[in-house]
């Protein structure tokens, strides 16, 4: 009785559209990318959506903060076709992901409680009890020697230059700072939004100013973590509309 019901509740594209604040066009581009179900049309090929498109688009919309336009339509695909341990795959792998970035986070912050302070201070640069070479420093980190190459070309790491071979020798400051550019890499930080980082704790000799940048980094994940558990909330919805097999009675 209750699919009968939805199936005589028609709503026009605009009823959809309008409480997100989406145009008409945007509906249509989700329901050929299989965010809604298949859709019904009338004898004149008018568009006839039901309460279970409202549903399915409310659900898309809420899963997108945490997963992402790429996954959160990859899992309404899945569900809407009936593959839900596929959707659930992909939810799976935005936990995952979640919890590396967390992992990733308290890295960082473990490497700058290891810094410390006076990081850099305890010797001039490229100083013979800490100097490393290229090669050394790219294991250590394990990135590629043209991964540092090109952090010095955008001025996040000044290695000095052997006078008698011209390698690149990096002192205690260079290895600090390529550590602080490796996590924060790490932590979805773009290199024009790490130059002024790095900058500051060069100037001030120090690694206060990135103190704001982890806050913003925690707050985002918080975030993150908040929209993962409602986007969960509104699937679990959708799917019970769906009446997906391996719900309970």
């Amino acid at each position: 009785m209750g699919e009968n019901l939805q199936s005589r509740m028609r709503l026009r594209p605009v009823d959809l559209a309008r409480p997100h604040g989406l145009s008409t066009q945007a509906v249509r581009n989700y329901e050929e990318a299989g965010i809604l179900p298949a859709v019904e049309r009338t004898e004149s090929g008018y568009r006839t959506y039901t309460p279970l498109h409202a549903r399915a688009l409310a659900t898309f919309l809420a899963l997108l903060p945490g997963h992402g336009h790429g996954t959160a339509t990859g899992i309404m695909r899945a569900v809407n076709r009936g593959a839900a341990d596929e959707a659930f795959l992909l939810i799976d792998e935005s936990h995952a992901q979640l919890l590396e970035d967390r992992r990733t986070l308290r890295a960082v912050e473990s490497a700058l409680r290891d810094l410390g302070p006076e990081a850099g201070e305890s010797g001039p640069p490229g100083s013979p009890a800490t100097a490393t070479f290229i090669g050394p420093l790219a294991d250590r980190l394990s990135i590629r020697p043209a991964t540092l190459r090109k952090w010095e070309a955008a001025g996040l790491v000044s290695p000095r230059r052997d006078p008698l071979t011209g390698y690149r020798v990096y002192g205690e400051a260079d290895v600090r700072d390529a550590r602080l550019v490796h996590q924060l890499r790490r932590g979805g930080y773009l290199l024009e939004q790490i130059a002024p980082l790095i900058d500051q704790v060069r100037t001030v000799g120090g690694l206060a100013p990135l103190e704001a940048a982890l806050t913003d980094w925690r707050a985002r994940l918080s975030a993150r973590g908040r929209a993962l558990l409602t986007g969960a909330a509104e699937l679990d919805a959708y799917l019970h509309e769906l009446g997906t097999p391996g719900d309970n009675p």
